[in-house]
C-alpha cells in the first residue's frame, strides 16, 4: 500500500513539474501588433475577424451531447437483459429513464430548449 502512496505522489510530482515547465516555456515575450492582427491576402481586413456566437446554439448542443452520452449508456441495458435479475434490471432502468425525463422537463420548463426569442 505505501509503494502505491509513493508511485502517486512520483507522478503527481512529474505532472506538475511538467505542467510548470510547460507555462514558463510558453511565454511569450514580446506581442507583436501585426502578428496578433488578421490577415486577409495582404488587405486590410473588411469587417471584424470575431463573429458574434449564439448562447443559446450553445446551450443546445451542450444539451444534445448530455442527453446523447445518456442515450449511448441506454443501448447497453437490452443487452445486459438477459444475464441480469429482471427485477433490479427494470428498477435500475426506470430509474435513470425518469432522471432523464426530470432533466428534460426541467430544461423544457426553463426555456432552454426554445430556439427563438
Amino acid at each position: 500500500m505505501f509503494s502505491l502512496y509513493c508511485m502517486a505522489v512520483i507522478v503527481l510530482a512529474i505532472a506538475m513539474i511538467v505542467s510548470i515547465l510547460a507555462s514558463m516555456l510558453s511565454k511569450k515575450s514580446t506581442i507583436d501588433r501585426e502578428k496578433a492582427s488578421p490577415f486577409e491576402c495582404g488587405f486590410d481586413p473588411i469587417s471584424s475577424s470575431r463573429l458574434p456566437f449564439s448562447i443559446r446554439f450553445f446551450l443546445i448542443a451542450i444539451i444534445f451531447l448530455i442527453f446523447d452520452v445518456e442515450i449511448a449508456l441506454i443501448l447497453p441495458m437490452v443487452m445486459i437483459l438477459k444475464f441480469s435479475n429482471l427485477m433490479m434490471w427494470t428498477i435500475t432502468s426506470l430509474i435513470f429513464i425518469a432522471i432523464l425525463l426530470i432533466g428534460l422537463y426541467h430544461e423544457w420548463n426553463q426555456g432552454a430548449l426554445k430556439w427563438s426569442i
